[in-house]
C-alpha cells in the first residue's frame, strides 16, 4: 500500500508532505520489521518503542510513526500526537476499515462480557444472520475458533482488524466484540466503527492498571462517549446504547452518550424488565418485558445472575437490529456452553464440580451464588488473587469466601512476579477477620494441583466443588513465564484420583512437588 494513502486514509493527516513510498507492512514490534516495513514506536508499560527506532531502521523500516521528533533518523519519520491510536487507525486502514461494512456490536463491562457477547452471537444466528465474534477467549469466524491469547484483554489492534478483514471476505454483515478497559485505555479498537455498545455493570477492578475507580469507569464510558462519532458506514444500524438501568454506573454513563439509548434490569424502571427468575441445575428460566412483546427465555447456563446479561443481550438483537423477540428466544435458548462460565465438569463423581472464571469479589460473590443454591450439603471453593494486579481485591475476594462459601482453598493465580506466600497471607488474615479458622474452614496451599486435590477428597455427595479464578485460561504466569495450565483439565485429574480411576493427567506447576 502506499505511504500516503495509508496515512492520509488512517490518520487524516493534512499539510504534511509525504514520501512516495511503498509500505509492505505494519509493525509495532521492531523484531518482527521486514523491508518496507512501516514501524509504530508505541511506549509501552516496561519498554518504550522509541529507543527501538534504530533497530527497525537497520532491519528495513521504510518509514517510521513516532510520537517524539526523530531529527536524525535516516527514514521518513511522521510524528503524531498518540501513537497507540495511530496503530489502531493505521490497521483499519491496511484492511480496508473492515468495521465500516459489518454491524459492529461493542461489549463492554467489569462481568459478564464474555458470555453476553455468547448470547448475542446465539440470537444473530437464530436470526439467519451470518455473525461473527471476538473475545477474549477466542474468535469465531464462520466454523472455524480462533484463539486470542493467554490472558484477558481485547487483541491488540493490528489483530482486530485482520479478523473483522477476514469475516467480511467470508460474508459475515455482523460481528460482536468483546471490549475490555485495557483495550480501550491503549487504544486497542481505534479504528473500529461501532454501531450497538452494551454495558453489563462496572465494579471495582483493574484498580492496578487504572489507579482508581473513577478512572476506570471513565475508561469503559468512552466507547458509550465516542458512539457514533466520525461514521462512516455502510450499514443503517444505530448508533444505540444499551445499559444496565440496576447497575450504578447507569447515570454516568448515560450522560456520557449522545445518541439514542435503551435501559435493561430487574427493576421496573427499566425499559426491558427480567422477572419471576427460576433457576436450576439445567439452567435458568425468566420473563422478558419490552416494549411490544412478553417472552419467556430459557438459558442452558448456570446462574441466575445470567439473566441480566441474557436481557442485555436481547435489548440489543431486539431494540438495535429489530429482531423478533421471540427469535431473539429462541436463540438463547440454543446458546452453547461458555468456556470456563460456570462450566459443569462430569466425570462420574457424586457431587457437583464447576470451573468459573469469577476473579472479583463481585462475580465471586455470584458465582458462589449459585454453588450456595445448587447444593444439598457443602460448598467448596477454591480460589486466589492475581499478582501484579489490584492489591485491594485480595481481602475482599477472602472475605466473599469466607462468607457464601463453607470450606475455602486458598491457592495461586497466576502471581506473576509478586511473592505468591505474600498475596495468600493477605487472603488468609481477610479470611481470619471475618471469623474463619485456618485448618478447619479455609486451607492455605500455593500449588495449584495439590489444592484442587484438597478441595476434591473433602467433597462429597450433594457437595459443590467450585473452582474460581482461571476457567478457560490455558497458562498462569510465574515471574514473566506462561506455565501450561487449564483448571478443567485439572479439575477432571483430581476427581480421577479421588475415584482412583484412570484419567487426565495433573498439569504441573514450579510450585508443585509431584
Amino acid at each position: 500500500m502506499r505511504l500516503d494513502a495509508l496515512l492520509r486514509d488512517g490518520l487524516h493527516l493534512t499539510g504534511m508532505p509525504l514520501p512516495d513510498l511503498e509500505v509492505t507492512s505494519i509493525s509495532a514490534d521492531s523484531r518482527r520489521v521486514l523491508p518496507g516495513s512501516l514501524f509504530v514506536a508505541i511506549r509501552g508499560e516496561t519498554k518504550d518503542g522509541h529507543d527501538f527506532i534504530g533497530e527497525a531502521v537497520r532491519a528495513g523500516a521504510a518509514a517510521i510513526v513516532a510520537e517524539r521528533f526523530l531529527p536524525e533518523c535516516s527514514v521518513p519519520a511522521i510524528h503524531v500526537p498518540d501513537s497507540r491510536r495511530a496503530l489502531g487507525l493505521l490497521a483499519a486502514s491496511w484492511h480496508g476499515h473492515p468495521s465500516r461494512r459489518l454491524v459492529l456490536i461493542g461489549v463492554t463491562g467489569t462481568d459478564g462480557k464474555t458470555t453476553t457477547c455468547h448470547m448475542l452471537l446465539s440470537i444473530l444466528r437464530a436470526a439467519g444472520l451470518r455473525a461473527g465474534m471476538i473475545t477474549t477467549v477466542h474468535a469465531l469466524l464462520g466454523d472455524r475458533s480462533v484463539d486470542t491469547g493467554l490472558h484477558v484483554t481485547t487483541p491488540d489492534a493490528p489483530e482486530i482488524q485482520g479478523l473483522l478483514a477476514h469475516l467480511v471476505e467470508q460474508g459475515a454483515s455482523h460481528c460482536v466484540l468483546e471490549v475490555t478497559s485495557h483495550g480501550l485505555a491503549q487504544e486497542r479498537v481505534a479504528g473500529c466503527e461501532f454501531d450497538i455498545a452494551v454495558l453489563t455493570n462496572i465494579t471495582h477492578e483493574h484498580l492496578d492498571y487504572h489507579r482508581s475507580f473513577e478512572v476506570y469507569r471513565s475508561v469503559k464510558g468512552r466507547l458509550f462517549a465516542e458512539l457514533g462519532s466520525a461514521r462512516r458506514k455502510q450499514v443503517a444500524v444505530g448508533p444505540l446504547a444499551v445499559l444496565n438501568r440496576d447497575d450504578a454506573s447507569y447515570e454516568y454513563v448515560r450522560g456520557l452518550t449522545s445518541v439514542g439509548n435503551i435501559s435493561y434490569g430487574l427493576s421496573e424502571a427499566a425499559d426491558v424488565v427480567g422477572g419471576e427468575i427460576e433457576e436450576g441445575r439445567e439452567g435458568v428460566g425468566f420473563i422478558a418485558c419490552g416494549p411490544g412483546f412478553e417472552i419467556p427465555v430459557r438459558l442452558p447456563v448456570l446462574g441466575r445472575y445470567n439473566a441480566p446479561n441474557a436481557l442485555a443481550a436481547l435489548t440489543a438483537a431486539v431494540a438495535g437490529l429489530g429482531v423478533p423477540a421471540e427469535v431473539a428466544g429462541q436463540g438463547l435458548a440454543e446458546m452453547g456452553p461458555v468456556p470456563g462460565r460456570m462450566e459443569l465438569i462430569e466425570c462420574g463423581q457424586e457431587f457437583t464440580a464447576i470451573v468459573d472464571f469469577a476473579h472479583t469479589p463481585n462475580s465471586l460473590k455470584a458465582a458462589l451464588g449459585t454453588a450456595r443454591r445448587l447444593a444439598e450439603r457443602k460448598v467448596i471453593v477454591l480460589c486466589g488473587s492475581a499478582g501484579m494486579r489490584d492489591r485491594t481485591k485480595r481481602r475482599r475476594m477472602a472475605e466473599t469466601a469466607i462468607s457464601l462459601a463453607d470450606e475455602i482453598v486458598f491457592t495461586a493465580e497466576d502471581p506473576r512476579s509478586e511473592s505468591l506466600e505474600a498475596i495468600l497471607a493477605e487472603m488468609a488474615e481477610g479470611a481470619r477477620d471475618r471469623g474463619g479458622i485456618e485448618g478447619s474452614t479455609f486451607w492455605v496451599l500455593p500449588d495449584r494441583p495439590e489444592a484442587l486435590r484438597l478441595a476434591v477428597s473433602r467433597a462429597e455427595r450433594g457437595d459443590v466443588v467450585i473452582a474460581c479464578g482461571k476457567g478457560h485460561e490455558q497458562s498462569m504466569c510465574f515471574g514473566d513465564v506462561e506455565y501450561p495450565w487449564d483448571d478443567r483439565t485439572a479439575m477432571r485429574s483430581a476427581i480421577a484420583e479421588k475415584l482412583g480411576v484412570p484419567g487426565a493427567k495433573m498439569p504441573r506447576l514450579p510450585t508443585s512437588r509431584r
